[in-house]
Order: structure tokens, then sequence, then C-alpha cells
């Protein structure tokens, strides 16, 4: 780090901490030895499950050990009760837990919590409720690790598979109050977006939603993310919900006027590749529309076709790709 000063170690505390660390690398692959010695001779027993958690302790991330893991318990299961069987699972959930603390990215982990949940005993009692408990807990914890880091696609991903597999459904609209509080927290949080186009997706598929519905709904989200492109015009996540909302065949006046509050936003932003880039695609998609006449529809590919030059200027990684946009407008 700049600014603070790198203690120089002596040869004897440099020799110390080698051999230090080379302990710890004789201890772990003497570890990892003996654990893939076991699942070679097919050894299901409660010694390798408790093997199992020493090698995952130190290295998560090795998904072969957790399938592992999961087949010497499928082999446990049969001679245990529910209620026992529970138990362990309520024992991988805590491990896990432990772990996403610290390695909220890893997909085997997130993988390992799923079964764990598919697995509890179905039946009536005590397991059911269980059962239904554990769903509820997933939720808390996964609004903490939101809390942590909003923008965490892994715990984005895995809320909706909760939320799925509620035994009782939560109200997707209360998803959606959850997800704009998110999004005004922070625009730039991507994950959230994405997650509010399930959601709408979901619940104008559930109320058989007619054009004119779904057409006033896209009129207040256009709203929302209005403000998100004013305030950071730089940040990809409000240009791709708004492209999501305006989609391939959009309301002719609705394309005219959300091109208008583009152009308005291009001359405050003259600057903004994502800005340009939305007016090129947007101009487009107005000379394609049935509706524009065949000489509105030249001039505006002229338009996009300025548009895309521009673009090679302010956005000139993908310059190849601008050009031959350009190229396609004539």
């Amino acid at each position: 780090m700049h600014g603070v000063k790198r203690l120089r170690l002596t040869p004897q505390a440099a020799e110390t901490k080698r051999l230090k660390e080379l302990s710890k690398i004789e201890s772990y692959l003497a570890i990892e030895q003996d654990v893939l010695s076991r699942k070679r001779v097919k050894d299901y027993s409660d010694e390798a499950l408790g093997r199992t958690t020493r090698l995952l302790d130190l290295n998560p991330e090795f998904y072969t050990i957790w399938n592992y893991r999961r087949t010497i318990l499928l082999s446990l299961f049969p001679s245990l009760s529910p209620e026992d069987i529970t138990s362990h699972l309520i024992s991988d959930l805590r491990l896990t837990t432990s772990y996403l603390l610290v390695h909220p990215k890893v997909y085997w982990i997130w993988n390992h919590r799923k079964w764990c949940l598919e697995s509890v005993p179905h039946g009536p009692g005590e397991s059911q409720k269980w059962r239904e408990d554990f769903w509820k807990g997933e939720l808390k914890l996964i609004e903490k690790m939101l809390e942590a880091d909003a923008r965490n696609f892994h715990a984005w991903d895995y809320r909706r598979y909760v939320l799925s597999s509620l035994p009782l459904a939560r109200p997707k609209t209360e998803e959606l109050k959850y997800t704009q509080t998110k999004i005004e927290a922070n625009f730039s949080n991507f994950s959230a977006w994405h997650c509010r186009t399930k959601v709408l997706s979901a619940i104008w598929a559930e109320r058989n939603a007619t054009p004119e519905e779904v057409k006033k709904a896209k009129d207040k989200e256009f709203e929302l993310v209005t403000q998100a492109l004013w305030t950071d015009p730089g940040d990809q996540s409000g240009w791709l919900y708004h492209r999501w909302l305006v989609g391939q065949e959009p309301p002719l006046d609705t394309l005219r006027r959300e091109i208008r509050n583009i152009q308005d936003l291009h001359e405050a932003e003259p600057e903004s590749k994502w800005c340009v880039n939305a007016l090129a695609h947007y101009t487009l998609l107005l000379a394609r529309h049935p509706s524009t006449g065949e000489d509105e529809a030249m001039r505006l590919r002229g338009e996009a076709k300025r548009l895309f030059t521009i673009l090679e200027k302010v956005d000139p990684h993908r310059r190849a790709r601008h050009r031959d946009m350009a190229a396609q407008c004539t």
C-alpha cells in the first residue's frame, strides 16, 4: 500500500516464515491426498465426511470434494431417521454459511445449499416444519448478504431460486418494491435491474396483462430508469434496462418520446457513449417501424450512421463494431 513503510525481515525471520508456509502446504496436500484416496475406494463413512470438512475448511472451492460429500451423505441417509437427516442438513447449511461470509461468490457453496434444502425429508410433523423454516431462513440470509454487497449476482440468482421455492409464495409486488429499494440506493446495481425485468415479466404473465396494461406499467418504469440515466449516464446498468423496456417492437409514441428524452441528455452529456449508442439504436428502430415512410426512414438511417460515426470516436474500443453498424445504415 502507498504510504505504508514496508518492514524488512531478517534472514532468520524470513526462513521461519518460509518453513511455516511450507508446513501449511504439506499439511494441506496430506489432507487432500487422504480425502481423494477415500473417494477412490468409495469410503462413505462418518469419518470420511469429517475429513471432507477439514479439506473444505482449507479450500471451499474444491468442487470435487463437494460432490464427494453429497455422495457420502446420500449413502448415510437410508439408515437415519428424518430427524437425523435434518440434523445433518442443518449442519451443512451452517457450514456453508460460514464459507459464504468469506467466499460469497463461489458457485459450489451456493449449489450445496440448494442441494441441502432440496434434500430435507418430506412429510408431516417436525421435518415439514423444518422444511418451511429452512426456506424462510434462506431469505433472511440472502437479505443480509445483499446488505453487505448489493451487487452480488450469485446472491441475486439464489434469491430468485429461494422465492420460487417458498412453501407459501411471496407476493411478486413485494419483490418489486425490494428491487426498487436496492436500485434507488445504487443506480448501478445491474443485478437489481435484471431481477426487476424477471419480476415484471412474471407479474404481467400472471395477470395476463393486455398490451395497453404493459405499456402503462412500462411508462412508470421509464420514469425510474430516467432518473438513473441522468444521475450517471456513464453507467451501463440503466441503459440495458432502458433497452429492455423499449423492446424490439415498441409503440411509436413511446419510441419517439424516449428518443427526444435521450437527445436532451445527449446535449448535456455529449461524450456519453451509452447515450449515443442508445440514440443510434432507437433511431434505427424508428427507421424500421412499419408506420415510418421511406423518405423519413432514409433520413433516419442517415442520422443513425452519423451517430455510429461519433461512437467510433467516443468508444474507440468498439470502433470496428460501430464502423460495421454504420455501414449497415445505408
